[in-house]
C-alpha cells in the first residue's frame, strides 16, 4: 500500500498515455474492415487533458484515466460483430467496425462523429455539404454508443443530418426519447423516466420521504434530477437538498464541491437516504471522502454505477451503509466470458485499447486487486514506457471477468444485434457487399421495425426508440469479507411492480424500512398532517382527527369526514362507527314507570266504572249525569291513558299520526262532557231568571258534545291531511340518532292544544260560578280545581317541551298528559266515589233533599238580608217590590228573584218550610 500511495498521487499524464493523434487514422482506437462498417463511441478514458500552453489551439487533446468497464464494452461490441460474422445471420456479408474513444467529452465525440459523416472511400475524410443527403454514402452505416447521455445528445444531433442510426447501450436520459429532436437515436435500455419512477417507488414503499440528491452537473445529471423531482413530487417524497458536482474531474472546483456535498450530508441528520446520479469516477471520489467522514446512509445508485466493481472494491466501503441500485437487465453473456479468456491471444495491432491495457497490466501486475485497479486508472507515463515482451506472463484472466457489469455488456451486444437484424432485412433483395447498396436513412426505417430475440423473448424498439427491458434491483452485501453485488428483485417498468424470486429476497427488500428518513415522524392512523412553516410538504406536525373525522392510513394529508349523518367518529379515530338508534324504548325504566302510571289510570277508570255501575240508582250517580255521561267521560279518560302508549318505542308513521289525534279528540270529548255538567249544575242552582233562561237555551247536551268534539276532529283531520306528522331522525346528539315524531306543523299542534285549552277555560268559568254549591255536593269546586291542574300542567309543558331534546322528549308530553288526565279524573270522580263508598248515609234521596233544602234556605235568607239593606234607599221601591213578589210567588216556585239594576228586590222575609221543600225537590229533579 505504501508503494501504491507513492505511485498514485495526482500524476500529470503525457500525451503518450492514450497515444497521440498524429493523423486521422491514429484517431481510430479499434477497427476492423468489413463490407458494412459500424461505428462505436465509448468513454474508455474518463477525462480529456487540457493544454497548458497559451494561446489555446484547436488541437484534439489526449485522454487519461483508463476505465476498465467501458473497455469491456468495446470488447463486447467486437465480440458481437465477430460472432455475427461467424454465423449465418448475414450470409456472405461481413461487418466491420471503427471504435473511437470519447474520453467522456462532447468535443472528442464530435470529432469522431465528423469522421463518421465523411464520405465513404474518401482519402481525405471530407464531409460534403449537401442540401439532400438521400444518396450520400458515409463511412459507416450505423453507430453504437455513446456511453453518456450528454455525449449522445450532441452526437445524435450531428448524425441526424444524414439520419445515421445511433443505438446506445447506456445513454438513458429521458429527453433522448424525443423523436423530433433526436430522430435517429435508439437505445437498448429503458429511459430514465422508468428508472426515476422505480427509485421513487422504492423510496415510497420503504416509507422514506426526506432524501438528498447528488448529481453530475451535465445534461444527463440535470435531466435525471428533473425527472426524479417530478416523480418524487407525485409520490409525496421531498428532496431535502440537491448537490451538483462538476462534470469533469479537471474542473478546479471539483474537490471543493465534493467536500461541500459531504458536509451537507453530515449536517442533514434526518436525511438517511441519498440518491446519486453520477458517473463512476465521480462516485469514486465522493465515496472516498464520505468514508473519511464516517458517513453511514442508504445510497440509491443510478444505472451508471449501480454494478460498478471498481466502486464496490473501495476499502471500507461497508462503512458507508447500504447501497441499493438499479441496473439494466442482463442476459446470457457466457460466450463473452469465453471471449475474454482468449483475449490475450488477440492481436493488438488494430486495437489501441487492448494494447494500452496490456501495458497497464505490465506495470500494475504486482499489486493486489483493489490497488491493481487503482493503478490502472492512475498510471504514470514512466511506468507505461516500460517494455513488456512477454504479455502472457502478466495476463490476469480473473480481472476483466470480475469487472464485468452484466447489464451494460448485455445491452451493448443487444445493440449490435439490433443493427445486424436491420441490415439483414435491408439486404434481402440487395447485394450488400457493395457499400453503395443502401444508405443509412434506409437502414433507419428497418431498425424501427426490427425484432430481436433475447432469452427466448422477442423485444423491439417502441415509438420512442427505446427498448422497455426491465431493471435489476441490486443490493450490495458483504459476503466473506468482500462486497458482492447481488440481485434483490426485478422491476417491471410496464407494470410498475417489484418481482421477487423468493421470500428471502423479499425480506431483504422489507428490511430497508427499518431505516427512517423522514422530515417528520409518521402520522399514525387517527392523525393527519398539519403543514408547518417549512416550504416542504414532508415537514409537518401530526394532529388528531377532529370529531366525526377519521384517517385509516399513515401520513394522511387530511382526515376523511364520516360519510353521512348516520356515522360518527371520536377524536383520533381510525374509522367511522354507525350511530346508535335511540328512542324511548319499552325497556327503558322511565318508560316502564310511565306505562305503569297509564295502566294504573286505566285500572282506576275501570274501578270507577264498576263503582258507578253498581250504584247507578243512587243520587250521586244520577247527579253526575247518569251512567251514559259517566261512561263517555270514563271512556275518554281511558283513551287518553291509552294514547300514551303511542309515545313509547320506535316511532312509526302510524304512531306519529295516531298519538296526537287520539289524545286531542279524547281530551276534547272529556272536556265537552264536563262542560255540559258544569252548565247543568249552574242551571240547577241559578236564582237569576235571565241567566237561567240563557243557560237553558245553551244546555243541549248531545249537540254540544258533538259540536265541541267535532271541531277537534276537523282540526285533526286537516292537520293529518295537509301537514301530517312524520318520523324524523334527530342528529343533535353526536354519537346517536334519535328517532322522534315531527309534528308536521307546530301551528296545527298549537291549534289543537289551544282548542282544548279554550274548552277547559269555558268549563273553568262555568264551574267557578258554581263553586258555592252545597258542601256535600260541591262538584263545581272540584271541576274548577281539575281545570286549574290542567292549565298549570300545560303552561309548564310549553317551555319544557321547547327546551327538551333527546329520547325523553315524548316522556315530557306523556307526563303532562298523565298529570292533566289524572287531575281531571280524580277531581271529577273520586269525591263521588268517596261519598258512594264511605258516606253512604249521604247518598240517599232524603239526604240530598235536606242538603238542597238547607242550601236553598240559606240562599233565600241571604237574599232577604240584601233586601233589608236596600230598604233604606227607597220606600217606593219597596212597595213595588212587595207587589211584585206577591204577584210572582206562585209563578216562580215560591222564589222571589231580583235584579239590582231594575230595582226588583225580593221581600225581606223567611220563606215558609213548605216552599223550601218544593224548591229542594225542583233542584234535585233538575240535577
Amino acid at each position: 500500500m505504501a508503494f501504491v500511495s507513492f505511485l498514485i498521487p495526482c500524476f500529470v499524464i503525457s500525451t503518450d498515455i492514450a497515444f497521440s493523434c498524429q493523423n486521422t487514422d491514429d484517431f481510430v482506437s479499434a477497427s476492423s474492415p468489413g463490407d458494412i462498417v459500424i461505428g462505436g463511441l465509448f468513454a474508455v478514458h474518463s477525462e480529456m487533458l487540457h493544454p497548458e500552453e497559451y494561446p489555446i489551439k484547436p488541437v484534439i487533446q489526449n485522454c487519461a484515466g483508463f476505465e476498465v468497464q467501458f473497455f469491456l464494452q468495446t470488447l463486447a461490441m467486437i465480440h458481437a460483430i465477430e460472432t455475427i460474422n461467424n454465423s449465418t445471420l448475414l450470409s456472405g456479408v461481413s461487418l466491420g467496425y471503427e471504435i473511437y474513444d470519447t474520453c467522456a467529452e462532447v468535443t472528442k465525440a464530435m470529432a469522431s462523429a465528423l469522421r463518421f459523416l465523411a464520405k465513404y472511400n474518401s482519402s481525405e475524410d471530407v464531409v460534403e455539404f449537401k442540401c439532400n443527403y438521400s444518396n450520400y454514402i458515409p463511412r459507416i452505416k450505423a453507430v453504437t454508443g455513446a456511453s453518456y447521455s450528454e455525449v449522445s445528445m450532441a452526437v445524435s444531433r450531428l448524425l441526424a443530418l444524414q439520419l445515421i442510426p445511433q443505438v446506445s447501450p447506456s445513454s438513458s436520459a429521458e429527453i433522448l426519447s424525443d423523436k423530433i429532436r433526436f430522430p435517429s437515436f435508439f437505445r437498448t435500455i429503458p429511459s430514465d423516466f422508468h428508472q426515476t419512477r422505480a427509485m421513487t417507488h422504492l423510496i415510497s414503499e420503504s416509507g422514506w420521504n426526506w432524501i438528498g440528491v447528488i448529481a453530475t452537473d451535465d445534461d444527463n445529471g440535470r435531466f435525471a434530477l428533473e425527472s426524479f423531482g417530478i416523480q418524487a413530487m407525485a409520490n409525496n417524497v421531498c428532496i431535502a437538498f440537491k448537490e451538483m458536482l462538476p462534470a469533469y474531474l479537471s474542473d478546479y472546483t471539483f474537490h471543493t464541491k465534493v467536500d461541500h456535498a459531504v458536509e451537507k450530508i453530515v449536517k442533514e441528520t434526518r436525511v438517511n437516504v441519498i440518491v446519486v446520479f453520477m458517473r463512476q469516477f465521480h462516485v469514486f471520489k465522493l465515496f472516498n471522502k464520505a468514508i473519511e467522514r464516517n458517513v453511514n446512509k442508504i445510497w440509491i445508485a443510478s444505472d451508471n454505477w449501480s454494478s460498478s466493481v471498481r466502486i464496490s472494491t473501495i476499502p471500507n466501503i461497508k462503512q458507508l451503509g447500504t447501497i441499493v441500485g438499479f441496473g439494466f437487465k442482463s442476459g446470457d453473456i457466457s460466450t463473452f466470458q469465453d471471449f475474454l479468456r482468449n483475449l490475450h491471444e488477440k492481436p493488438t495491432t488494430n486495437n489501441k485499447f487492448l494494447h494500452e491495457y496490456i501495458m497497464l497490466l505490465s506495470v500494475c501486475a504486482h499489486l493486489e486487486y483493489h490497488d491493481f485497479q487503482t493503478c490502472i486508472s492512475n498510471q504514470s507515463q514512466d511506468d507505461l514506457l516500460q517494455n513488456v515482451e512477454n504479455k502472457h506472463q502478466i495476463w490476469r484472466d480473473d480481472f476483466l471477468t470480475a469487472n464485468i457489469e452484466p447489464g451494460f455488456i448485455h445491452s451493448t451486444i443487444l445493440a449490435v444485434y439490433a443493427i445486424a437484424h436491420a441490415i439483414k432485412r435491408q439486404c434481402k433483395d440487395r447485394n450488400c457487399k457493395d457499400p453503395n447498396a443502401f444508405t443509412p436513412w434506409e437502414l433507419l426505417e428497418e431498425l424501427k421495425e426490427v425484432t430481436v430475440t433475447d432469452d427466448d423473448k422477442e423485444i423491439k424498439f417502441d415509438s420512442n426508440g427505446d427498448m422497455s427491458t426491465s431493471y435489476d434491483v441490486l443490493l450490495w452485501k458483504e459476503i466473506d469479507g468482500h462486497m458482492e453485488i447481488t440481485t434483490m428483485a426485478e422491476y417491471d417498468p410496464k407494470k410498475g411492480d417489484f418481482i421477487f424470486e423468493d421470500e428471502d429476497k423479499k425480506q431483504e427488500f422489507l428490511d430497508l424500512k427499518k431505516v427512517q428518513s423522514t422530515c417528520s415522524q409518521h402520522c399514525r392512523p387517527g392523525q393527519m398532517k398539519k403543514i408547518t412553516e417549512s416550504p416542504h410538504t414532508c415537514c409537518y406536525e401530526c394532529v388528531y382527527c377532529p370529531e366525526n373525522h377519521y384517517s385509516n392510513q399513515t401520513d394522511m394529508d387530511y382526515c376523511y369526514r364520516c360519510s353521512n349523518k348516520t356515522f360518527w367518529a371520536p377524536v383520533n379515530s381510525t374509522t367511522c362507527y354507525r350511530k346508535a338508534i335511540h328512542f324511548l324504548a319499552w325497556t327503558d325504566w322511565f318508560a316502564i314507570f310511565l306505562l305503569l302510571l297509564s295502566a294504573l289510570g286505566i285500572v282506576l277508570v275501570l274501578s270507577i266504572g264498576v263503582v258507578f255501575t253498581k250504584n247507578f240508582n243512587t243520587p250521586v250517580v244520577k247527579a253526575s249525569g247518569g251512567l251514559t255521561v259517566c261512561y263517555i267521560i270514563l271512556f275518554s279518560h281511558s283513551l287518553i291513558f291509552l294514547s300514551t302508549v303511542f309515545f313509547i318505542d320506535e316511532p312509526t308513521e302510524f304512531k306519529c299520526k295516531t298519538r296526537q289525534a287520539l289524545f286531542g279528540i279524547s281530551f276534547a270529548l272529556c272536556i265537552s262532557c264536563i262542560l255540559i255538567k258544569s252548565l247543568k249544575i249552574l242551571l240547577a242552582f241559578s236564582f237569576d231568571p235571565k241567566l237561567q233562561n240563557f243557560l237553558k237555551s245553551m244546555y243541549k247536551p248531545i249537540p254540544t258534545v258533538v259540536i265541541c268534539t267535532g271541531i277537534q276532529v276537523v282540526i285533526c283531520t286537516f292537520w293529518l291531511i295537509f301537514r301530517t306528522p312524520f318520523v324524523k331522525q334527530n342528529f343533535s346528539i353526536p354519537r346517536a340518532i334519535i328517532l322522534e315524531c315531527n309534528e308536521g306543523s307546530i301551528v296545527a299542534f298549537g291549534i289543537m292544544l289551544g282548542y282544548i285549552a279554550a274548552l277547559a277555560f269555558i268549563c273553568f268559568i262555568f264551574a267557578f260560578k258554581g263553586r258555592k254549591l252545597p258542601e256535600n255536593y260541591n262538584e263545581a269546586k272540584f271541576i274548577t280545581f281539575g281545570m286549574l291542574i290542567y292549565f298549570i300542567a300545560w303552561i309548564v309543558f310549553i317551555p319544557v317541551y321547547a327546551t327538551t331534546f333527546g329520547i325523553y322528549l315524548p316522556a315530557v308530553e306523556i307526563i303532562v298528559v298523565l298529570i292533566s288526565n289524572y287531575g281531571i279524573l280524580c277531581c271529577t270522580f273520586l269525591p263521588k266515589c268517596y261519598i258512594i263508598i264511605y258516606k253512604q248515609e249521604t247518598n240517599t234521596k232524603s239526604a240530598f233533599l235536606k242538603m238542597i233544602y238547607n242550601y236553598s234556605s240559606k240562599s233565600a235568607s241571604s237574599v232577604a238580608v240584601s233586601q233589608i239593606s236596600l230598604d233604606s234607599k227607597s220606600s217606593s221601591s219597596r212597595a213595588t217590590v212587595s207587589d211584585s213578589c206577591k204577584s210572582q210567588k206562585n209563578s216562580v216556585n215560591g222564589n222571589c228573584h231580583f235584579q239590582v239594576q231594575e230595582q226588583r228586590l225580593i221581600r225581606g222575609k223567611v220563606l215558609p218550610k213548605s216552599t223550601a221543600r218544593t224548591v229542594a225537590r225542583k233542584r234535585l229533579s233538575s240535577i
